[in-house]
């Protein structure tokens, strides 16, 4: 397929989790075989011949974005910019009739299995022994590897079973295949991600894998780090942490949303856990694996959640001091088991109580951030900045953890690669360092 002034132009709009993006690098990696030439992020000012928005369907803010998105493109094709216009991703499987009848500029949508379709529409050949490989939208240095599509869970609040279907695992041999594959090309972290982590290979092989599947990927040459996100506290296996502790290049990194506190609420949130439960993981993971950090997500003003749910949730705060820690407020969404219960707190109060919460952990961050001052930290950089080079730590991920600024002193570092830095100062949010002698 081409156009006068060369090949067809396709620009790649990726919205959402890092599960989106995947998706996103599977397309481009079979458009780029059949000769288009991808534009990842294009801006709206750009000539292209097609633009494909890949949406995030999960709770109101991530709607909003991507209907704000698909109308910035609408507005481009009006200009005369893009020729054509495709929508894909979860907004697209969860509200396609809707979106088609409302916005008829859009050329067409697809759902999150549609992959092949998309690729045809388009004028190109999918073609199925390139599955699995990936032209990536990262920083050449990482990489997610996504481990299951789908979700078995049930949890009242979240829509995610709705859109994606039921959990299924992919086999093991073919996950270390793909790292090996990203491995040799460059990759130095691999981060570890599925709707639930924790539960892959129930499907396949009857019992949870993922400490297994770890422990292959911990050999793969060139692997410095694996990062693991999104475990569930709900049968959480506890001899991932025997895994963890024999391989010294997984990360000592725990991403374990928890949602709540209140054994009540919780409940109603259908999290398989309450209270204490919850409290003795967190024990059990500190004790286990000493050092190791653990990133967790709340909710706030999820229905019913009284003034006294929420004290029970700051308490909760304050004693398990987490090292990384993101606040939602509760996004009532249709078809979601709490879609039956009334939203009843008033959406200033879950602002408030969400803004509450991370100005606690702000005080919190800056504590553990101070403590580290005069470690000395191996730290992967990632860019430069005006005076600085900025990196991170194996305990923090990319896009939403701490990064460690190391002042530049005339010493040239290379972007992708490893360096031991002294830690001299820090704030709530950032470390500044100067590389070790």
């Amino acid at each position: 397929m081409k156009t006068r002034s060369g090949p067809h132009k396709i620009g790649i709009i990726s919205l959402g989790c890092a599960k989106n993006l995947v998706d996103s690098e599977l397309l481009m990696k079979q458009l780029d075989a059949s000769s288009f030439k991808i534009i990842p992020d294009p801006g709206e000012k750009i000539k292209i011949d097609t633009a494909i928005i890949n949406t995030c369907g999960f709770i109101l803010d991530a709607k909003n974005e991507s209907v704000e998105m698909i109308l910035r493109f609408i507005r481009t094709k009006q200009e005369g910019r893009i020729k054509f216009l495709f929508v894909m991703g979860c907004l697209s499987e969860r509200y396609r009739e809707q979106l088609a009848k409302e916005l008829p500029e859009v050329d067409a949508f697809f759902g999150v299995h549609e992959l092949g379709r998309i690729v045809e529409r388009v004028g190109g050949k999918f073609r199925k022994e390139l599955l699995g490989e990936r032209m990536l939208a990262t920083p050449s240095h990482y990489a997610y590897l996504k481990i299951a599509e789908g979700c078995d869970r049930r949890c009242s609040f979240c829509s995610i079973p709705l859109i994606r279907g039921k959990h299924i695992s992919r086999p093991m041999a073919e996950l270390v295949r793909e790292a090996e594959f990203l491995a040799s090309n460059g990759v130095k972290e691999l981060i570890v991600i599925s709707q639930d982590t924790t539960y892959y290979g129930l499907d396949l092989y009857k019992k949870r894998k993922l400490p297994d599947l770890l422990s292959k990927l911990a050999v793969v040459p060139g692997l410095e780090w694996i990062r693991l996100h999104y475990t569930y506290p709900d049968g959480f296996p506890m001899e991932l942490l025997e895994v963890m502790k024999r391989h010294g290049n997984i990360c000592k990194y725990i991403d374990i949303p928890l949602q709540h506190i209140n054994t009540r609420v919780l409940s109603s949130m259908k999290r398989g856990v309450g209270k204490k439960e919850t409290l003795d993981l967190v024990s059990s993971i500190r004790r286990q694996l000493p050092g190791a950090v653990i990133r967790t997500t709340l909710i706030t003003g999820y229905p019913g959640e009284t003034k006294k749910d929420f004290d029970e949730l700051k308490e909760f705060v304050i004693r398990c001091r987490f090292d990384r820690l993101g606040v939602f407020t509760y996004s009532h969404e249709e078809g979601t088991g709490a879609f039956a219960l009334k939203d009843n707190v008033p959406a200033r109060v879950k602002q408030e109580r969400m803004e509450t919460l991370m100005q606690m952990q702000e005080g919190i961050s800056l504590e553990l951030n101070a403590a580290r001052v005069g470690s000395t930290l191996k730290v992967l950089v990632e860019r430069e900045e005006t005076g600085y080079y900025v990196g991170r730590t194996e305990f923090d991920s990319p896009e939403i953890d701490n990064e460690v600024l190391i002042e530049r002193r005339g010493k040239k570092l290379r972007t992708g690669h490893f360096y031991y830095t002294r830690i001299t100062s820090a704030d709530a949010f950032d470390l500044y360092g100067e590389i070790a002698d």
